[in-house]
């Protein structure tokens, strides 16, 4: 689709541990779909990791009556709040503990739905599971727990991320491979802001930038090219800054030192949330906000306890 030059469509639905949605509603969901069950016993405690391993829609994650304690992401530990429902994007992944301390009148919801789109279309797309206690008395009816009643509107996402927090004291101290201890307190050696911005059409296909140069993979894979050290495979100039140049496909690579310090800026010029991850590796989140970022944005980074995660908004 995408070499088409077409933009992606809207998916057929939200799976939930590759099951379909209950039939919360006759009109919306079909008879006969596959759909999962968590089976629980009233008064216990479980452990809930939720993955969005979608391709481009955040998710908005909530359980029909029950807190849910934030615990973990992506193999941090998070100081302990509790949320009713969360935004999970495109990679991320969470922890929570939830507390089986409702009654077992019925069954409860789990529900996924889309987030930042037109929800009266997407209504169909709703991913919904079955929070089922031994001793319930009967299935889940009626309305789907409400999501965060902001249709557009990115700053409740925005401030959920932002009180997302590293338990410093919780696991062993250790040093990260610059020896330090604090991460605030190590000297940054190289810069880069990576700009995107909506997608273009190079050469009849869809294609997004960074820092206006789109991503081709070369016909001899990085490493291979790197271990024998093929020339011309790709090349070490990728920018350090956006230009306003036009867009372009390249094998550009980011060059680095072993061990160095580096960091990075993720500037979002399209008004789509975007996620980014960086394969085999951890970061700190140390801020994040609307409109340009420049060297004053410095000044606001949390130095003590941002959460290390390897995908971010």
């Amino acid at each position: 689709m995408l070499d088409d030059g077409k933009e992606l469509g809207m998916p057929d639905g939200v799976l939930m541990n590759g099951k379909g949605p209950y039939r919360y509603n006759d009109s919306l969901v079909p008879a006969g779909i596959e759909y999962e069950t968590i089976n629980v016993e009233p008064g216990k405690t479980y452990r809930f990791r939720v993955h969005n391993v979608g391709v481009s829609t955040s998710l908005n994650l909530r359980i029909q009556g029950h807190n849910m304690a934030m615990v973990e992401t992506e193999g941090s530990y998070t100081m302990k709040q509790n949320f009713t429902n969360l935004d999970i994007h495109v990679g991320q992944s969470y922890s929570f503990l939830v507390t089986m301390d409702q009654n077992a009148s019925s069954d409860y919801y789990i529900v996924a739905s889309a987030r930042f789109v037109n929800e009266s279309l997407w209504t169909r797309v709703t991913g919904v599971a079955i929070l089922h206690y031994s001793n319930s008395k009967g299935k889940a009816s009626g309305l789907l727990p409400d999501p965060p009643n902001d249709e557009y509107d990115k700053s409740f996402s925005m401030n959920q991320a932002r009180s997302i927090r590293m338990n410093v004291t919780t696991g062993a101290a250790r040093p990260n491979p610059q020896g330090s201890f604090h991460y605030g307190e190590i000297n940054v050696t190289q810069v880069y802001k990576l700009r995107n911005m909506p997608p273009v059409t190079i050469n009849g296909k869809k294609r997004t930038t960074l820092n206006g140069i789109s991503y081709s993979p070369p016909a001899t894979p990085l490493r291979l090219a790197d271990l024998y050290d093929k020339k011309e495979v790709y090349t070490l100039d990728f920018p350090t800054m956006p230009s306003d140049g036009p867009p372009a496909i390249g094998s550009s690579v980011i060059n680095s030192t072993y061990k160095n310090f580096m960091e990075i800026v993720f500037q979002n010029n399209d008004t789509k949330v975007q996620t980014y991850h960086i394969d085999g590796y951890a970061f700190w989140v140390v801020g994040m906000d609307y409109g340009e970022w420049k060297n004053e944005s410095r000044s606001t980074y949390n130095k003590w306890d941002g959460v290390s995660r390897c995908t971010t908004q």
